[in-house]
């Protein structure tokens, strides 16, 4: 395998821990071929999927969404800008969604910040009575209905 990286070496270059790029390779996030003493090595491309894996967990992207997205990308050669591309475009309008609720969290939050909650009639997040348990569960003053 040319330009070959040991676990190791992509961890140090990642900055992932071994065990998660395991795990990532258990879950089919990132491959590795083995050597005849069954030692993995990782083309240096896995750098890029390692990169994509951490970006999109830090905005609250599952692993699961980051498999398939991952799983439309080609298995038998490196991905070019215009693999990745597409992928962002399937992408858009989910991340979009994603900034506009943390922005709202974050505009929601600026006025919590000192409250002490002594205004509740004016407050996003007060559901006195727990009357919107009707609706379901989970946050619904702030996600989307």
């Amino acid at each position: 395998m040319h330009e070959a990286l040991t676990i190791g070496q992509l961890a140090a270059r990642s900055g992932v821990a071994q065990s998660a790029l395991r795990y990532y390779e258990r879950l089919g996030l990132i491959r590795a071929e083995r050597t005849s003493g069954n030692q993995r090595r990782y083309h240096r491309s896995e750098l890029r999927r390692v990169a994509f894996i951490r970006i999109a967990q830090q905005v609250g992207v599952s692993l699961e969404e980051i498999g398939d997205a991952l799983a439309a990308l080609p298995a038998s050669r490196t991905p070019t800008a215009e693999d990745w591309a597409r992928l962002s475009t399937a992408w858009r309008e989910r991340l979009d969604e994603r900034i506009r609720l943390m922005e709202r969290l974050r505009d929601d939050l600026d006025g919590c910040i000192g409250c002490g909650c002594l205004s509740l009639r004016r407050c996003t997040l007060y559901n006195p009575g727990d009357e919107l348990a009707v609706e379901g569960p989970g946050a619904r003053l702030t996600l989307p209905r």
